[in-house]
């Protein structure tokens, strides 16, 4: 049952993160690739979530709150960028 569980997590977390690169990818605005960056980070957390439970070795939840961390910053520093850049006329 938990490798299933975990099969579909992992399953799930790489479509979520080829969704989110695309979006970065193809934009429109820099409030969409913010977006997908958090995506991004939040189904690398949910892999991390996966081996820990496949392996049963806590050291893979401490990668997930360092990801975590490091998604958090990294969201509010691209957001406090784009507030600081010159606005698109759309």
């Amino acid at each position: 049952m938990t490798a299933t569980l975990v099969t579909l997590l992992v399953a799930g977390s790489l479509a979520a993160i080829a969704l989110a690169v695309l979006r970065m990818l193809r934009g429109p605005t820099q409030a969409d690739r913010i977006i997908a960056l958090d995506v991004v980070f939040s189904a690398s957390i949910a892999l991390a979530a996966a081996a820990a439970l496949h392996t049963g070795r806590a050291l893979f939840l401490d990668v997930a709150i360092g990801l975590a961390l490091v998604g958090f910053v990294a969201t509010i520093v691209w957001a406090r960028l784009i507030d600081k850049s010159p606005r698109e006329h759309q």
